[in-house]
């Protein structure tokens, strides 16, 4: 079966956010990681879905900015408040492009 019909498991989807988290985090890229797992249970613990949008998950990047703490905050907001992680990630990409 291709994978785009069995999809992406979370080991798969760690591992391709690795090099990112790299860049982003540093030496604290697999605390980083281990961030966006959770993300990735509370997401599927409120919404029923597996892992959540590409577009959530790129809000959640953006408005980390490197930090684990803003890491934090902006997951637990995904899960919360979707909408106001837009907000947020947006008033980023306008100082940051």
């Amino acid at each position: 079966m291709p994978p785009s019909v069995v999809g992406t498991g979370r080991r798969e989807r760690r591992e391709a956010a690795r090099g990112r988290a790299a860049l982003e985090f540093g030496g604290q890229a697999a605390a980083a990681l281990d961030l966006l797992e959770l993300l990735e249970l509370a997401w599927h613990d409120t919404r029923g879905d597996i892992t959540p949008p590409a577009e959530v998950v790129e809000d959640v990047w953006r408005v980390a900015g490197g930090d684990l703490g803003r890491l934090a905050s902006a997951a637990r907001l995904a899960v919360t408040d979707r909408r106001e992680l837009r907000v947020a990630a947006d008033r980023v990409r306008a100082l940051v492009p």
